[in-house]
């Protein structure tokens, strides 16, 4: 149950709070045959005062009213400073006589004066011109705003800044509030789906941290809501325009409401700058203060509405697939999802925004997994509930311990997975999930859309772990369960999960380099490939020699890299590929017999188990036949290594691996560990200024010391180091 209704109005006599019952069926009849407008939170219903209720309201009888209901199963797509908004218009009403006026407060409902006049929307579109007259008076309502005393205002919400000019303390309440308020309650429904999206958990924390310092600016009230819909023309013009729907007002920065007001207006471009520059002549006649460091700040406002708009724009779309799920329902939502995952990409940091296709799987996936749905759509995209309509890919034979059915099942799942069960790596997005009648979880890999991976992948990854699996080699790898194409040309490949028996506790990695036994035990794995037949996934494998080989990769990728890499790399002293050829050229390396590879051993390709394997070897994308030296020296540049625990490794492996696979090694595996710090120095750069893969944490963390890494780079080159090559230049690049 609720509050007990409470008069708002001070009435005469018996007013509506000595009647509920008579109110409750003026809502119920208002609903039933009252002209109805809804917006996001409330259904707004015009109805005429009967006589019962217009005495207890003391109006007239046949005056129009506004009954507000709030809306069953609206997500909480917004931010909330107040829960009152009858008090609100209180306070409001003693500068904007014309607001509407809360007549009454009941359970569940509010019944307001009737504002008449033509939404703006109504008669100027998003994304028209507004007429510059009006725009002068928005201005002006805007700066109005200024002059309500915050001592009438209801009280502010704890973790409020108490210094009522610290505008960065106002921006960051924001930023906190909205991770709580919109978030974090979504997060349980939705949470797989921005993980999906590419969208972290705390991205919206860490645009608060980035937050500078701002100017002081005097806190004002703040509609919080700006936009043509909430903005009335009245038919009398005088004034010309009322500003409806108080419930999202704040108390704060008033840089803030003219970002939200400029971005949910739907201003033309050209018009921003004409909007900004009438705010300020407005807000300089009443209060000065609050233009200060207004063309240094407002970005960051703007940059802000933008990044939590995110939130509610895409789980409104996903929410809408409930309703319909037809194609042409599915275009507009990847359609809405698309323009929204664009806007905030910037300022939530995000790399590798997923283009159209790419985003309507993710959406078609996500939806498939939930309730009811209905039918329609081109051939290929079925889009029925409860099913994804899937084309087996025969090279992966059918398991008995994963049968067709359970791969329907898994596909479903996916969709539904939690944002705790889903990661976003460099090449693929995974899904870990439990599937109806099977015993062990299992990761649905996706290749993620338009990833320009730099280092070229040579083997299929499912044929090589068949050979592993088929060779009985004591090497701990995922097992390949099932592998096709959804919607036709969506591929993916179900694998064995090999993270904790507790799905929803994150894997383990050994991020800060690995323990003795887990040493011992990965070189027993590295000793065990040799034992696998590579042939049956290189059957050319072990002609030619493999330094030459991988120096020719290196060369190639520099020459391929963009433009733009390639002119930063000559200015900080990396040689362009011709020279680089030339110094690579100067090494010559002894041959060892050939094995299969893992190619990518970095912390985060490593899983901690609890049993004598001690370390699952996961993501086998980049698997190459070659000098087995080669995996443990890369092993060793991706993954912080002790020098302790580098003599141990070395050692347990010349002693367990075939005496033809460790000719030479002392002289050489310096050679390699040199080859891997020049990769580095190009690859890094290159993610630097493309922005590609950084939320992947093995990048994050090379990027994050590139300075080391340029300087190894060139005294390993023998280049001197030029005088741009510093911290301060790498962390502008950061």
């Amino acid at each position: 149950m609720g509050a007990p209704p409470v008069p708002v109005h001070p009435t005469r006599g018996r007013t509506a709070a000595d009647d509920p019952e008579a109110f409750r069926a003026f809502v119920a009849s208002a609903a039933a045959r009252g002209h109805a407008s809804s917006g996001h939170h409330n259904h707004n219903y015009t109805v005429v005062l009967t006589e019962q209720t217009a005495r207890l309201l003391d109006r007239q009888p046949g005056t129009t009213v506004t009954v507000r209901v709030p809306r069953a199963h609206v997500l909480p797509v917004v931010i909330r400073t107040w829960r009152n908004e009858a008090q609100i218009l209180n306070a409001v009403r003693t500068v904007l006589s014309n607001v509407p006026q809360c007549l009454f407060q009941g359970d569940g409902y509010a019944v307001h004066s009737y504002v008449d006049g033509v939404p703006l929307s109504s008669v100027c579109a998003d994304g028209k011109a507004v007429d510059p007259r009006l725009m002068k008076a928005l201005a002006g309502l805007l700066a109005r705003m200024s002059q309500v005393r915050r001592g009438i205002l209801p009280t502010l919400p704890a973790g409020w800044p108490s210094d009522y000019t610290d505008s960065r303390g106002f921006l960051q309440a924001l930023v906190r509030t909205a991770d709580v308020q919109i978030r974090q309650p979504n997060w349980a429904d939705f949470g797989g789906l921005f993980a999906a999206l590419g969208i972290p958990e705390d991205a919206l924390l860490r645009l608060g941290e980035r937050i500078p310092s701002l100017a002081r600016r005097p806190y004002s009230l703040l509609h919080g809501d700006l936009h043509r819909d909430n903005l009335i023309m009245s038919y009398e013009g005088d004034p010309p325009v009322i500003c409806i729907d108080w419930e999202l007002a704040t108390y704060g920065d008033p840089l803030h409401d003219l970002a939200t007001h400029l971005v949910r207006m739907r201003y033309p471009a050209a018009q921003w700058p004409r909007v900004v520059d009438l705010w300020a002549d407005a807000m300089r006649e009443l209060r000065p203060a609050a233009v200060n460091g207004l063309g240094k700040d407002l970005d960051h406002y703007v940059a802000f509405e933008r990044a939590q708009s995110v939130y509610p724009d895409v789980m409104r779309a996903a929410r809408s697939l409930e309703e319909s799920f037809d194609q042409a329902s599915l275009d507009r939502a990847t359609e809405a999802v698309r323009s929204a995952l664009e806007a905030a990409a910037e300022p939530l940091g995000l790399k590798n925004v997923p283009d159209g296709d790419e985003i309507g799987r993710i959406l078609f996936r996500w939806r498939s997994s939930r309730g009811k749905g209905g039918d329609g759509g081109r051939p290929g995209w079925p889009l029925n509930a409860h099913h994804i309509q899937w084309s087996r890919d025969k090279r992966v034979p059918v398991r008995p311990d994963f049968p067709l059915a359970a791969v329907d099942r898994a596909l479903v799942a996916e969709g539904a997975a939690p944002a705790n069960r889903v990661f976003k790596g460099t090449v693929h997005l995974n899904s870990v999930v439990w599937v109806p009648d099977i015993d062990f979880p299992v990761v649905v890999r996706r290749k993620v859309a338009n990833v320009a991976r730099r280092e070229r992948s040579f083997l299929s990854e499912h044929a090589v772990l068949r050979a592993i699996e088929s060779s009985g080699a004591r090497v701990a790898a995922p097992r390949v369960l099932a592998m096709g194409r959804s919607n036709r040309t969506d591929q993916f490949t179900i694998h064995t999960y090999e993270g904790r028996p507790d799905i929803d506790q994150p894997p383990s990695h050994p991020v800060h380099g690995l323990l003795p036994h887990e040493a011992d035990l990965l070189v027993d794995q590295l000793a065990a490939l040799t034992g696998v037949d590579y042939r049956q996934v290189d059957p050319a494998a072990g002609e030619g020699r493999f330094y030459e080989w991988l120096s020719g990769q290196l060369v190639e990728l520099v020459s391929d890299l963009p433009k733009e890499s390639q002119q930063l790399a000559r200015f900080l002293g990396l040689p362009e590929a011709g020279r680089l050829a030339e110094i690579l050229g100067r090494h010559r390396l002894s041959g060892r017999a050939p094995a299969l590879l893992h190619g990518d051993l970095n912390p985060w390709n490593l899983v901690r188990r609890d049993d004598r394997m001690a370390l699952t070897l996961i993501d086998w994308e980049m698997a190459v036949v070659g000098d087995p030296l080669y995996d443990l020296v890369r092993h060793m540049h991706l993954t912080p290594t002790r020098p302790e625990i580098r003599d141990r490794m070395f050692r347990r492996w010349e002693s367990r691996l075939p005496p033809d696979s460790t000719v030479d090694w002392r002289r050489d595996w310096r050679v390699y560990r040199w080859i891997e710090i020049v990769r580095s120095a190009y690859i890094d750069l290159d993610r630097l200024v493309t922005g590609t893969d950084l939320d992947a944490p093995n990048v994050r963390r090379a990027v994050d010391s590139y300075a080391m890494t340029l300087a190894a780079a060139s005294a390993s080159l023998g280049l001197p180091m030029r005088r741009a090559a510093n911290p301060y230049l790498a962390r502008a690049l950061v």
